[in-house]
């Protein structure tokens, strides 16, 4: 079978979802079917990814296709240039589909702030995927691609991978370049890996991992051989477990089934052990301070003048900036950049945007105490299954507690790997959170692939292909 009748079937599937699910803002046909007649016609030698259908998340920069950032303000706007680990992808024979579904500039836990409308979950289309990489996240839960890339500033592939059933992985900051990912927070903002499997996620990760000249955060650090090390032996790891995180808030059919994940490292030789962030109950709060403070600052670049939507009926240029953000910024947006200009502002400074700068540090700080007793920690992923379009949509603080067990690792720098667990009794997934040091991707996708060979989810989504 050529690789262009394998990804005329994937786009077909893509195309017979998206009607339910929305988590395609572009499907690629004409550019998918040249790239495959391309790859079936080249007498290179095949990269790992040779014919590999992958999605990508509509904020990371593609010269093919748009990069709307799920916001009005862009639109169909199509960059000069490919993010450097898009061009990795394609340069190792991946076969890129198309541009998927988000929360408006990667600003949401539930993929409602889309101006392009919701994704919905293919275990149940009255729930939320999970954001903002909500349209990723689904592209590999219903089964159309094996792999996505999607962006985290605060648990945004960890959480919507919960959501949906699969794994998904934040890596150390620095690991993946960011250039090509249009900026949030750029202290905070990573490109991360949605996966059907560890081992999927593993194979993209070595393609795209490493230094890249174009983005000065990105570490001379080498790049492991992360499919080879899958299976490596687990017995005698440390695993940390934080059992102040697993009190109030926690749904109880969450904390039994990552308790009953605990147990199953043991049973696989995992040594158990308990350690303590002390400073982790503040993650929520210096993450919405430091996130939307960067915020505001990163886009004031989206003014009308350079590219994207401009108001029409202006009448001179300060009219038109004001007019321009306020119709092309949806209302979370809005909130996250009064809330940063807020935090930013004289007499305001000290009390907030510096305080949480210190307490970041106690939070790194803790994670290094805590990884000198263990080589990974374990948490839920999230608080809770999936919940049901518009539930929390009047309630941001109860939705920014989506992200309580997510936003320290974006805090702290460090990777971290979510992976199913179990079902609740409505038959929703279940996630349970790994994670690990500095540069310890491939532990932790060891301990995530043992666990998925073990102990697999029972079934699949309603809508999987």
């Amino acid at each position: 079978m050529t690789i262009r009748s394998n990804i005329e079937k994937t786009l077909d599937n893509a195309e017979k979802l998206n009607g339910s699910l929305n988590s395609f803002l572009k499907i690629d046909r004409d550019y998918a079917l040249r790239r495959a007649e391309e790859l079936d016609n080249s007498g290179a030698k095949p990269g790992a990814l040779h014919g590999f259908a992958v999605a990508v998340k509509d904020n990371i920069c593609t010269s093919f296709s748009q990069t709307s950032c799920g916001s009005k303000i862009l639109g169909d706007y199509r960059p000069q240039y490919d993010a450097t680990a898009v061009s990795r992808l394609i340069d190792d024979g991946a076969v890129i589909i198309g541009k998927t579904n988000m929360d408006e500039f990667a600003m949401g836990s539930s993929n409602e702030n889309s101006a392009f409308g919701n994704v919905k979950n293919p275990w149940d289309l009255d729930r939320v995927p999970g954001g903002s990489s909500g349209g990723s996240a689904v592209a590999v839960a219903s089964g159309v691609v094996r792999a996505s890339l999607g962006s985290e500033t605060g648990g945004s592939v960890r959480q919507p991978a919960s959501f949906c059933g699969i794994a998904g992985l934040k890596p150390t900051y620095g690991r993946i370049s960011r250039y090509g990912l249009v900026a949030f927070a750029s202290s905070l903002d990573q490109i991360g890996i949605f996966g059907q499997t560890s081992r999927d996620i593993a194979s993209l990760l070595g393609v795209i991992a490493g230094r890249d000249k174009n983005d000065s955060t990105t570490a001379d650090v080498a790049v492991s051989d992360y499919v080879s090390e899958l299976d490596n032996d687990i017995s005698g790891i440390k695993i940390g477990v934080p059992r102040a995180l697993f009190g109030e808030g926690l749904d109880d059919e969450v904390r039994n089934s990552v308790e009953n994940a605990i147990e199953n490292y043991r049973k696989l030789g995992a040594e158990i052990v308990d350690v303590e962030l002390p400073n982790s109950k503040y993650s929520i709060a210096v993450y919405y301070i430091l996130a939307t403070a960067e915020a505001s600052s990163n886009l004031a670049r989206f003014d009308g003048v350079r590219y994207g939507f401009r108001a029409e009926d202006a009448h001179e240029l300060r009219e038109m900036y004001m007019k321009t953000r306020e119709e092309g910024f949806g209302a979370e947006v809005k909130r996250r950049i009064m809330l940063g200009t807020y935090v930013l502002s004289s007499g305001y400074y000290d009390a907030y945007y510096s305080k949480a700068q210190k307490v970041r540090t106690l939070l790194k700080n803790d994670f290094l105490s805590a990884f000198e007793k263990c080589d990974a920690i374990i948490t839920p992923t999230s608080p809770s299954t999936a919940f049901k379009i518009g539930e929390k949509s009047d309630d941001p603080l109860s939705m920014y507690l989506s992200d309580i067990y997510t936003a320290s690792a974006n805090l702290a720098g460090i990777p971290g790997i979510s992976i199913p667990c179990g079902l609740s009794s409505e038959g929703l997934p279940i996630g349970v959170q790994l994670l690990g040091p500095a540069w310890s991707e491939s532990k932790l996708l060891c301990l995530a692939n043992r666990f998925e060979s073990e102990f697999p989810l029972s079934k699949k989504p309603e809508y999987f292909v």
